[in-house]
This record gives C-alpha cells, structure tokens and sequence, in this order.
C-alpha cells in the first residue's frame, strides 16, 4: 500500500527531457513538494475518561518499495472515541500533520472499516460512497470536513480482525463538498486490523 511517496523523481524525469529539447541547460529542474511520510499515529481517547489507545503505521525504508507495518487497533465494547492522526516524517524530523491543517481546504481523510463494528458511525465509511456517515469534528473555511479529528462508537458485540482503512487524498482546487476519495492524488491509504474487545 505504498501509494504515495514523492512524484519528485517523475518530475525530474519529464523537465529534464523538455529541458534538453529546448536546448536551454540553464533552467533548474522542476520540483513537486510532495511529502516523504513514514509514520502514522492513529490516537483513539475514550470520551469518559481513560488510556488512549494508540496504534501506528511505520514505512521500514522510506522511499522503498517495502508496504507499511501497522500495529493492531485495540478498542473496548460500547466506547465512544476521539481520533486523533497525526502524520510524520521522522527522517526529515518534520510533523506534515501541520502542513495538512494549514492546506485543509486541499486534503481530505476517507475512512472504510468492516461493517458493524461501530454502532455511530454505522455502515462501512465513506470511502465508496461520500455520502456514506462519518463523524468528522474538523472542518476547512468552506465547510467540508478535514479527518485529522474524528469520533467513533464502537458496537456493544466483541469482534475480532477487522479492517480499518484510512485513505488521506490531496485535492487542490477540486476538493467540494462532493469530491470523492476517488479524487486527487493519494497521500496515505493504510489499513490497520481492529478488534472490540469486551
């Protein structure tokens, strides 16, 4: 599920090629700002007080071809939940998670998780369909949710393996309040196992 990482290589690629059919050797390389990201903290803090639950999504080589590696996402019966993500590049030492609060009018999360396993939102999230319910707290100045703060109900009936998906798309000058995750260029799309655990 690497599906972000940078275009920056593609980019060089194509304005060397367009560089050296012009013949002008002393124009600089494009560059496309996209962001390296190699961890995800997903913070889940009961609403009546208690532990938050953290699970992440660490990128074992950076730019490489290896797929994320997540740790299990451990939630009680019948809790309601803030989720809180944050998003990092340790290499560089940079917290993107701001760099997404000041662009909230261009990024938004996507969420799909197995039917059932929350009671508010019910469904399956939003992914497949925007219209589909997800509790979103934060918004950009248009009015359309952001995903960085969320808040969920787990079922009251323990279950084990699920999927929880979280897909952050960049959609400058599209994002409405009809785009779809199906828009713009994918940032992140991390799916961690979840269990309710009574």
């Amino acid at each position: 599920m690497k599906n972000l990482k940078t275009h920056f290589l593609t980019g060089l690629i194509i304005s060397g090629g367009l560089l050296s059919s012009c013949g002008d050797d002393d124009a600089p390389a494009a560059e496309n700002e996209e962001e390296v990201i190699d961890l995800v903290t997903l913070t889940f803090t009961p609403q009546g007080g208690g532990a938050a639950i953290v699970a992440t999504a660490t990128d074992p080589d950076g730019e490489g071809v290896l797929d994320f590696e997540t740790t299990d996402i451990e939630l009680e019966v019948n809790t309601t939940y803030e989720l809180a993500i944050t998003i990092e590049n340790t290499e560089e030492g940079e917290d993107i998670t701001g760099e997404i609060e000041e662009e909230d009018d261009e990024h938004m999360f996507f969420f799909s998780f197995t039917t059932d396993i929350f009671s508010d939102p019910a469904g399956n999230g939003n992914r497949d369909n925007r219209a589909d319910a997800v509790n979103y707290n934060d918004q950009d100045g248009d009015g359309n949710p952001v995903g960085l703060s969320t808040t969920w109900t787990t079922s009251d009936v323990a279950s084990s393996n699920g999927d929880f998906r979280v897909i952050l798309k960049h959609q400058p000058d599209i994002k409405s309040a009809t785009s779809t995750a199906a828009d713009g260029e994918t940032d992140i799309d991390i799916t961690w196992t979840i269990n309710i655990n009574d």
